[in-house]
């Protein structure tokens, strides 16, 4: 490589992490600006850049795999609807159909044009999670997508800068939240909004006429890397399934994925068939997981694009759940999308072990709440109920553990969203948490422990009545250890009378009970007896782990002031008298 080539690869790569940087200030504008608390505090969004043939050039580090991989697709969508040249500055285009969007009704996607000297250079894209958009609300109990509430077809929301007043005059009214929601679209735009701005400054400052050669450098090396590491692992085909839960019954996923010398081709031949409820999956989202589950795997370090993806290739059976068609209900597709990375670590698993996590709690428990009139029915003489509300909040179980390390406690993955705090929670809406803490013996034993899930008890403010629209997953099929670790503690929903409550659909808590959760915990690797004393002895004063689950699963025997009776713990693990 010559002096001039090394200095033009050196300029294109700080221009590369210039464009990272201006999408991800496009995030972190949305987050200062939602008004939805999924936004602002949990940072359920994707935002990213696109060339004018809808291809992702770059997306920021603040957003979600869901969200990112799916919007990458649903950009060409918008460019079917409105032609490049049909666009002009100050336009912003809007969608939630779940097939041409990122899955479920809930997810909003705008897509801004963005002019430079009067041409048309790129577009930007961000989606965002908002809680209410009408219908039946966040809930598995649809029996179709026109159920689960308001379908906005691919339109224009801002003409050359002006909002079109009809189109919000329809979200208003379609909403049980309309100020929050159309606060949310007006955040969107600006989100877009800035990332133009800090896009004509960066071509301004390197030169810039046009964006291309850019973006076919950065596809490119992208591209070349991705090849590059898969051509790193042993071919052949690696078949593995996983369980979730389901609505009436339970559902299995199925995979064989061929690796190749240069593609990892995935067929989810075998998989459980479509759900008559919410829990179905489009297939932009299950490509959009699987395609993470491998990337997260075989190439983390290659920033994320359309080149960088292009390799993994997806085969879904038509009639299967990973490839709902319109009409079938789609509120919680996560529920089962998030399964998806867990089911490539599967299969992954037998090519490079030591790569890959032991399963996690996967699916976030977001409970949706909803208090007031319309689940209570109005006031009466001496009858309370609470002011109206709903509400979600985001939380997780533990993730598995990792061939080295142990498993991140309470800690979302695949998704990636942050715990939102409950004092977030507790100020929009008359809810009150009595507890959230680490949930003791939940991580799956192992050499390297699991993460631990939480628990969670939830009521109103006066303990009035209200209604929670279970989503949950991990209860009858908990999350598998690998390599000889132990499955994490499988996740329950109860109330705080002891009432057993579904995993899944719409119920009330009455009057002064309360919802109590216990989330999974992560499964665990390699055998437990090889887990070091010390660090058994650590868990058990940090109150993780009991010491009767010390001695039970890791042959440690520690005492009630959580020092290691070495005497003992030798005789349990066949190793002699000890010190």
């Amino acid at each position: 490589m010559s002096a001039s080539e090394a200095l033009a690869q050196i300029h294109n790569q700080l221009m590369w992490s210039r464009l990272i940087a201006v999408v991800e200030e496009q995030a972190q504008t949305m987050i200062r600006t939602a008004f939805s608390t999924t936004v602002r505090e949990a940072g359920d969004l994707s935002a990213g850049i696109f060339d004018l043939q809808g291809r992702m050039i770059a997306q920021a580090v603040t957003g979600t795999p869901g969200h990112v991989n799916s919007m990458a697709e649903s950009v060409g969508h918008f460019l079917r609807r409105y032609p490049a040249e049909t666009m002009r500055p100050g336009d912003h285009f809007i969608t939630n159909d779940p097939w041409l969007a990122t899955g479920h009704l809930h997810d909003l996607t705008v897509v801004t044009p963005a002019f430079h000297r009067g041409r048309l250079v790129a577009l930007f894209a961000n989606t965002a999670h908002v809680i209410d958009v009408g219908g039946l609300g966040m809930g598995p109990e649809g029996r179709s997508v026109f159920e689960e509430g308001l379908c906005i077809p691919i339109l224009r929301c801002f003409a050359e800068g002006k909002p079109e007043e009809t189109f919000f005059a329809f979200i208003r009214a379609n909403s049980r939240l309309p100020v929050e929601l159309e606060g949310d679209i007006y955040s969107l735009c600006a989100c877009n909004e800035a990332g133009v701005k800090r896009l004509v400054e960066m071509l301004d400052e390197f030169g810039l006429e046009s964006l291309d050669p850019l973006a076919e450098f950065i596809f490119r090396q992208s591209l070349a890397a991705t090849e590059a590491e898969i051509a790193r692992l042993p071919p052949g085909t690696y078949r593995a399934e996983i369980w979730s839960d389901g609505y009436d019954a339970p559902v299995v996923l199925k995979a064989a994925m061929t690796i190749t010398p240069e593609t990892i081709l995935v067929d989810f031949a075998g998989t459980s068939p479509l759900s008559g409820r919410g829990i179905n999956v489009p297939p932009a989202y299950c490509r959009a997981y699987a395609s993470f589950g491998i990337k997260v795997v075989v190439a983390p370090q290659i920033p994320n694009n359309w080149a960088s993806l292009l390799p993994f290739r997806m085969q879904i059976p038509e009639g299967c759940i990973l490839n709902a068609p319109r009409p079938y209900p789609v509120s919680v597709r996560h529920v089962i999308g998030h399964l998806l990375p867990d089911l490539m670590m599967g299969c992954l698993a037998q090519a490079v072990p030591d790569r890959v996590a032991a399963e996690g709690a996967s699916c976030l428990w977001n409970p949706p709440l909803r208090g007031g009139a319309s689940v209570s029915g109005p006031a009466g003489h001496n009858r309370k109920v609470p002011p109206d509300f709903e509400i979600i909040t985001f939380n997780s179980g533990g993730t598995g553990a990792r061939p080295t390390r142990d498993g991140l406690d309470a800690t979302a993955f695949p998704s990636g969203v942050r715990t939102m705090p409950v004092e977030a929670t507790e100020n929009i809406a008359p809810v009150v948490f009595w507890r959230k803490e680490l949930r003791p013996d939940s991580g799956g034993p192992g050499r390297t422990r699991g993460g631990m899930g939480q628990v969670m008890e939830i009521g109103t403010k006066g303990d009035l009545e209200f209604a929670c629209n279970a989503i949950f997953d991990r209860v009858s099929h908990p999350p598998r250890g690998r390599a000889g670790g132990l499955a994490g503690a499988p996740g329950a929903v109860e109330t705080a009378s002891g009432r057993k409550l579904r995993a899944k659909g719409f119920q009330i808590i009455p009057e002064g009970d309360r919802l109590v959760l216990k989330l999974p915990g992560g499964g665990g690797m390699g055998d437990p007896a090889e887990r070091p004393p010390e660090a058994v002895a650590r868990d058990v004063r940090d109150g993780l782990v009991s010491c009767e689950a010390a001695e039970r699963y890791y042959k440690v025997v520690v005492t009630e002031h959580g020092q290691i009776d070495f005497a003992a713990t030798a005789r349990l693990r066949g190793q002699g008298p000890g010190r």
